[in-house]
C-alpha cells in the first residue's frame, strides 16, 4: 500500500530553489575565458591535421580535451603518454609470445621475436624519456627549453626507428597469424609515435619561434 504524504509549502520553495538555479547566479559566476570542452576538441582536431594519421591522432586525444583544453604543450605530453602506452603493450604481447615460441621449431620466429620485444623495448625506454623531460619542461622562450625539445624529438624519432625495426626480422619469417598479429601491431604503434613526435615538433617550432622573437625585440 502506498502511503502518500502532503508536501508543506516551505518544502516545495526548497526543492524548487534546489532543482532550479537561479540563472543570475550561474551568469555571475561564469569566466568568458574558459575554455569550453568543444574549442578544446576543435584545437585538438585542428592540431591534429599536421600529423600523418590525423583521424588516428583525434581519437585518441579528444577523450583528453578537459585536460589538454588549447595548451600545446599538454597536447604533445598526452601524445606521447598514450603512445608510451601502445608501446607497453606491444612489449607485453610480444614477450609472451616470444615465451610461446621458446618452444617451437621456428627458429626464425623465435629469433624474430626476440630481437623485436628488444627493440621495442627500447623505444618503451625513449619514449618514457620524452615523456619525462616533456615533464620537466622550462620556459618557451628559454635555451634550456631548445635543449629540452630536442632532447624530445631525438628520442621520439629513435623510438619511431626501433619500432621500425621489430619487423625487420619477420621478412624470412613465413606468413602466418603470428607473423601477422606482430606485424598489425607494430604498424599500429608507430602511428601513435609518429602523431606524437609530429605535435611534439609543432610544440617545439612554436617555443622556437617565441625565442627568436623575443631575442629580435
Amino acid at each position: 500500500m502506498n502511503i502518500k504524504h502532503p508536501l508543506s509549502p516551505l518544502f516545495l520553495t526548497f526543492l524548487f530553489f534546489h532543482l532550479h538555479p537561479i540563472p543570475t547566479l550561474c551568469s555571475a559566476n561564469y569566466d568568458a575565458n574558459t575554455t569550453t570542452p568543444s574549442n578544446a576538441t576543435d584545437f585538438i582536431r585542428i592540431s591534429c591535421s599536421a600529423t600523418l594519421y590525423p583521424d588516428l591522432c583525434f581519437a585518441s586525444l579528444s577523450g583528453y580535451a578537459n585536460a589538454i583544453q588549447q595548451d600545446p604543450a599538454r597536447l604533445a605530453r598526452t601524445a606521447i603518454g598514450v603512445s608510451l602506452s601502445r608501446a607497453r603493450h606491444m612489449a607485453a604481447f610480444v614477450s609472451n609470445l616470444s615465451r610461446e615460441a621458446d618452444y617451437g621449431a621456428d627458429q626464425r620466429a623465435s629469433s624474430a621475436l626476440h630481437d623485436c620485444f628488444s627493440n621495442i623495448g627500447d623505444a618503451v625506454d625513449e619514449i618514457r624519456g620524452s615523456l619525462n623531460e616533456m615533464r620537466r619542461l622550462v620556459n618557451p622562450g628559454s635555451e634550456s627549453f631548445r635543449f629540452q625539445m630536442g632532447n624530445v624529438q631525438t628520442w621520439m624519432s629513435a623510438a619511431l626507428t626501433d619500432e621500425e625495426t621489430c619487423t625487420d626480422g619477420f621478412e624470412d619469417v613465413g606468413d602466418g597469424p603470428m607473423k601477422t598479429a606482430v606485424c598489425e601491431r607494430a604498424a599500429n604503434v608507430k602511428k601513435f609515435t609518429s602523431n606524437a613526435l609530429a605535435l611534439a615538433n609543432s610544440y617545439a617550432e612554436k617555443g622556437t619561434h617565441k625565442l627568436l622573437n623575443e631575442k629580435n625585440v
